[in-house]
């Protein structure tokens, strides 16, 4: 079967549920208040966007806008299943002529294969089957267009705010690598981002056994330590982290 998939600050189901199915994660609302993060994110993001961008697991909307905040975005789908996160995704985008917002799955759309960019920000994890979301992906993008990814790194720090956020992996570079290129991709990077979440995550995780991100301690991580890291590792590329964006290209242009 093939998996039905969604995100934004995370999720997916599985299975195919009529009317679409709840997101019960916790954490969509601490980091929708993580406007540093995003923007370091959307930074590294920028240079490889497309006109024409495909959003999938777009959540509450937090980093459609970002997408939207791009001057060589000309129009953006964002996708979502979820029957509690779709109505706000729907409603945050209404006023953007060139935001298109859709209630379904990225199976849904990949026979396409007209769009320039598709983006996914902390979704691979949720997805059972990470290497059919990637061919369909591959189907779904343009010759020449590009696949831009943000998944958690580090299998050693999997803990309790994985199982809460209902990851069913973290990822290292080769294995991240490794799954974007069996899928027909050309990788143009795989870089570890955000060193000292590393620490935090498995404090949070793995020591305190936390299941939830307090909103506050976002705010206050996002505030004091992310515009430090950014900076810091803005310079040094460093040799692990958090999190790992990968980019790569689809053959053919």
């Amino acid at each position: 079967m093939v998996s039905k998939f969604r995100s934004d600050e995370n999720v997916v189901s599985s299975e195919h549920v009529a009317g679409g199915f709840d997101y019960s994660g916790s954490e969509l609302g601490a980091l929708a208040s993580a406007t540093n993060y995003y923007r370091w994110l959307i930074g590294r993001f920028e240079p490889y966007l497309g006109a024409n961008v495909l959003e999938v697991g777009a959540g509450i909307g937090t980093f459609s806008e970002m997408l939207l905040s791009v001057p060589r975005v000309k129009s953006l789908v964002a996708i979502e299943p979820a029957a509690n996160t779709y109505p706000q995704l729907a409603t945050r985008l209404a006023g953007n002529s060139r935001a298109t917002a859709i209630k379904g799955y990225l199976d849904d759309y990949s026979m396409n294969s007209s769009v320039d960019s598709l983006v996914a920000v902390n979704v691979l994890e949720h997805v059972e089957d990470d290497a059919e979301f990637l061919r369909l992906a591959w189907k779904a993008v343009v010759p020449g267009g590009t696949l831009l990814l943000f998944v958690p790194a580090v299998p050693q720090i999997f803990g309790s705010l994985d199982r809460e956020f209902e990851h069913r992996r973290r990822y290292t570079k080769s294995t991240l690598g490794d799954r974007i290129e069996r899928a027909g991709w050309t990788i143009e990077k795989v870089e570890y981002m955000n060193l000292p979440g590393v620490l935090f995550w498995f404090v949070a995780a793995k020591v305190l056994l936390w299941k939830s991100i307090p909103a506050s301690g976002a705010r206050l991580y996002d505030r004091f330590i992310i515009p430090l890291t950014r900076r810091v590792e803005s310079i040094v590329r460093v040799p692990i982290g958090q999190s790992l964006l990968a980019v790569a290209r689809k053959p053919g242009a």
